[in-house]
């Protein structure tokens, strides 16, 4: 495969933001901020705006000149300047890896927490490998046998976030599945599905996994309008939101806007059956799936 440079931009949107919301909250312009550490206020703007990257012991004087006191924030935004151009795992795929989806990857590695509303099948970090497999080959509609081959490895890969080392700490995800997702059949191979049943209720067990499953007879709530995921950071980082179509995918970055995804969220799980239900529910339609 191609080895082109994978640069997750998403990151450095993402340090823009936060330096942003910190000047504003201390009341300066970009002149201002700017002449506070010797620079000109049109690297600010860039800096702010993504269009330019910002060395570890830039973001250190900032801070500084912004007031700020918290050593998680100087860490977390150190840390964040430090990876802006890092390179991940899936640089190995980037001949098939689209660069949206890199930014999505990188974004699932920094992240504490998704959560997930998936009306249409399930996640990607819960998904079984056949599964994976026929879903990629289903909508992938311009990829070939190879390159679907190859994006079901990386969404395989994607899963050791499930169990990332102490030093991290694994990622936790609350996710909630439209019960029509578990009634996907499969002619070629039948058993896909009672497999992926089992994957569900098997990686429901961890610790830092919540499942819910949507009725089909639930009431009417915000989920109506199409799956999303949100992406919950530790400290100071903003909070982004995934929207995924045939096209790939898009990203909601603005607070206000992700707050609004967030509220829709709680509605969406409290329309959802609990958890105990939603497993007993999985465990039925396991029992009735083509073996």
């Amino acid at each position: 495969m191609p080895n082109s440079p994978v640069v997750p931009t998403i990151r450095r949107r993402r340090l823009g933001s936060a330096l942003r919301k910190l000047r504003n909250d201390a009341g300066l312009t970009l002149d201002g901020a700017a002449g506070a550490v010797g620079w000109k206020a049109p690297k600010m703007s860039k800096v702010e705006n993504a269009a330019a990257g910002i060395r570890p012991a830039e973001v250190t004087d900032l801070l500084k000149a912004y007031g700020v006191t918290d050593p998680e924030v100087f860490t977390a935004l150190e840390n964040l300047a430090r990876d802006a151009s890092k390179k991940g795992w899936w640089q190995t795929y980037s001949g098939v890896v689209a660069p949206a989806y890199a930014d999505y990857l990188s974004l699932e590695s920094d992240a504490e927490r998704v959560l997930e509303w998936s009306p249409t099948l399930v996640p990607g970090l819960l998904q079984s490998a056949a599964y994976a497999r026929e879903m990629i080959a289903a909508s992938a509609v311009t990829r070939t046998p190879e390159e679907v081959a190859a994006l079901a490895e990386v969404r395989m890969a994607r899963q050791a976030v499930l169990s990332r080392p102490d030093g991290t700490g694994p990622l936790n995800v609350w996710a909630v599945i439209s019960e029509a997702v578990l009634h996907q059949r499969f002619a070629v191979r039948p058993a896909t599905m009672r497999e992926q049943l089992r994957r569900l209720l098997d990686v429901a067990e961890l610790p830092n996994v919540t499942l819910q499953i949507m009725p089909l007879g639930a009431t009417p709530h915000p989920g109506v309008a199409g799956g999303f995921t949100v992406v919950n950071f530790p400290g100071p980082m903003p909070d982004v939101v995934l929207v995924e179509n045939l096209r790939g995918n898009s990203y909601v970055e603005g607070s206000e806007d992700v707050r609004v995804f967030a509220g829709a969220f709680e509605r969406i799980v409290a329309a959802a059956l609990p958890v105990d239900d939603s497993l007993a529910l999985i465990k039925r339609i396991e029992e009735g799936s083509p073996k």
